[in-house]
């Protein structure tokens, strides 16, 4: 649950950095932090907060150069503390690092064990530190940062999208199961890698490809190539990334993340038909989910919900006690379209059943005769142990109440989640190819005490293809 991009830009790589994580903001929201490099220094600021908290027109003068990268960060690894907060920055043996990572390492804790037992120091508490730790460790050995790259896949077990500065160099790599996402495109005057498509997007650039599970970048001022270094059987792409994680407008595996959650609104419908007087999302998260059930069932679409847009995400808040009263800040009924009226209320998930009661509550107290909620995914019923913020079966209400009892929680007057067979066919990717842990309680890799879907990875490094990219970016090459 983060956002991360590097950027390589003749025109300075500061503002876009920026601009790239306010586009990536809803990936994470404790911290934020850029690194820039201008061919002898390094330059660096973070903080915590939201973007436009952490960075003025005044820090973003002083990160100077034409190569960075950025991060947003919600802590699924690691406290909220300031030590925690990314990118990460180091010096060894006259080089300079600065590592930014989306993921969860489910062996962090053995490698972190290892390498105190080796007398190794460690200033945080994230696994973003091991990464870098495992990668450095095997180049000081071999002197070759791509060799270094390939041992890291060899022992790292999780998922994890990196993004990594080497003086002047971008490396950018990704889990050999494609758990999370990053994908590259061209800018005007340069080149982008990120978590989504959305980052690309508000540069003005243009979408190449994701990078491909198990593949390193290599991004220049001269133009970017890849390397195959590990090949899965299976993929096991987040499948929560479809019904909740990305922006909407984000193409994620070929896919645009809006058309899938309208497929599923209108799944949802097909499932479970209705008769009531209106559709409306819980926004922003059912919005797209709401359409498409609206369009298929001819129910006329109207929000009966209003969004305050200067609140945050509930999900992503650390605390329940924030989450609870977030809720009548983030969103006011709308009475005139919900009195008298069956209200069909369609949102992405339930996960601990609290936001929900309280929204059900509140479609009541202003007069809904009944409240039918529909929900764009299958129950949640186990923690997810790669990046979303799951971690325990307690927490998720689904996990120890079917679904009946679950609509008397909250006091739907009905309740139906879209079936995984759905929801599978409405991605658009086989099922064996998605990570449905927190679905099913089957896991891409072994974890302890949980049920794992074996899966082999194959080693089959080779040496960089025909450059993929030019600079200036020659886009019909790309």
């Amino acid at each position: 649950m983060c956002g991360i991009v590097g950027i390589v830009d003749a025109g300075g790589v500061s503002h876009p950095l920026y601009y790239a994580l306010f586009a990536l903001q809803h990936r994470g929201q404790e911290s934020a932090g850029i690194s820039t490099w201008d061919g002898a220094s390094f330059y660096k600021y973070k903080g915590m907060g939201l973007v436009a908290e952490v960075f003025t027109e005044q820090t973003l003068r002083d990160l100077k150069g034409t190569i960075g990268v950025g991060h947003v960060r919600y802590p699924t690894t690691g406290a909220n503390l300031p030590e925690n907060t990314q990118p990460f920055n180091f010096r060894f043996q006259d080089h300079h690092f600065a590592i930014a990572y989306n993921g969860n390492l489910v062996n962090a804790d053995e490698l972190r064990t290892g390498f105190e037992q080796q007398g190794e120091i460690f200033s945080t508490t994230t696994d973003t530190e091991v990464v870098a730790s495992t990668i450095v460790d095997e180049f000081r050995r071999s002197g070759k940062i791509e060799e270094a790259i390939i041992h890291c896949m060899h022992v790292l077990r999780g998922s994890y999208s990196v993004i990594l500065m080497l003086d002047g160099i971008l490396y950018a790599f990704r889990d050999p199961m494609g758990i999370k996402p990053l994908c590259i495109g061209t800018t005007e005057t340069g080149f982008i890698v990120a978590s989504e498509s959305v980052a690309i997007d508000t540069l003005g650039g243009t979408l190449v490809r994701d990078v491909s599970p198990g593949e390193l970048f290599r991004i220049t001022d001269k133009g970017f190539e890849a390397m195959q270094i590990a090949v899965a059987d299976r993929r096991a792409h987040c499948i929560f990334e479809y019904i909740y994680f990305a922006r909407a407008d984000a193409v994620i595996e070929g896919k645009l993340v809006y058309d899938i959650r309208r497929k599923i609104g209108a799944s949802l419908y097909d499932e479970a038909p209705l008769d009531a007087d209106l559709v409306s999302p819980v926004p922003d998260s059912g919005t797209s989910v709401a359409i498409g059930f609206s369009h298929h069932s001819g129910i006329p679409y109207l929000e009966a919900l209003m969004k305050n847009r200067y609140t945050a995400r509930t999900f992503i808040k650390p605390s329940q006690k924030e989450r609870e009263l977030a809720v009548r800040l983030k969103l006011n009924p709308i009475i005139g379209h919900i009195e008298g009226k069956k209200v069909v209320l369609v949102d992405d998930s339930i996960v601990r059943g609290t936001t929900s009661r309280h929204i059900v509550e509140l479609m009541k107290e202003s007069g809904a005769s009944e409240v039918h909620v529909r929900i764009g995914s299958p129950q949640i019923i186990a923690p997810c142990y790669l990046g979303v913020d799951m971690p325990t079966r307690e927490e998720l209400i689904a996990s120890t109440k079917p679904v009946n009892e679950v609509k008397e929680s909250i006091a739907a007057t009905s309740l139906h989640h879209i079936s995984l067979e759905a929801l599978v066919k409405a991605i658009g990717i086989d099922r064996e190819n998605l990570c449905t842990g927190c679905l099913t309680g089957n896991y891409p890799l072994s974890i302890e005490g949980e049920s794992c879907l074996s899966r082999n990875i194959d080693f089959v490094v080779g040496s960089y293809q025909a450059k993929l990219g030019s600079f200036p970016p020659d886009k019909t090459a790309a």
